[in-house]
């Protein structure tokens, strides 16, 4: 299986493709235990995607997540939190369903998301613990648990 289709089966073929243009090339770590693809390195070695052994999925880097934002519409993919709180964002804490100005109604629970301000600047990458709609709908609860925010 090609890295553009599990990409384009977790997003879609547009976002497929700004991950993985043609012209670009990438290098592939593999498990040493079971030769399996683990990890997709730029070619100057920075961690770009890592490919998941549970789901066959991505995790996203802040490399990829920055791929996506410039190549996506406002507001897919995203959960956009007030100015107020990027900071704590920024430093790791999770994203409470309370703080959600905005989701993308399309996300899923588990999916991979990017969590960005008003002005959709990238301020962390996470997994949703519950759907875009839930994200609006609740007022308590966690939204996203982040897994690494953009330092300053």
């Amino acid at each position: 299986m090609l890295l553009r289709d599990i990409a384009e089966y977790q997003f879609d073929f547009h976002i497929a493709m700004s991950l993985f243009p043609n012209e670009k090339k990438f290098l592939i770590q593999r498990s040493i235990k079971t030769g399996k693809i683990r990890n997709i390195l730029t070619e100057n070695g920075q961690l770009y995607l890592v490919l998941r052994a549970q789901d066959m999925l991505f995790s996203l880097t802040l490399l990829s997540a920055e791929v996506i934002r410039i190549n996506s519409k406002f507001p897919e993919y995203r959960v956009v939190i007030p100015n107020n709180i990027e900071q704590f964002i920024r430093e790791g804490r999770n994203v409470f369903a309370k703080h959600v100005l905005l989701a993308d109604p399309r996300i899923r629970g588990g999916d991979e998301v990017l969590v960005v301000n008003s002005d959709d600047k990238l301020i962390a990458i996470g997994k949703a613990k519950i759907s875009g709609e839930e994200m609006m709908e609740y007022k308590r609860g966690v939204a996203v648990h982040v897994k690494r925010g953009v330092k300053i």
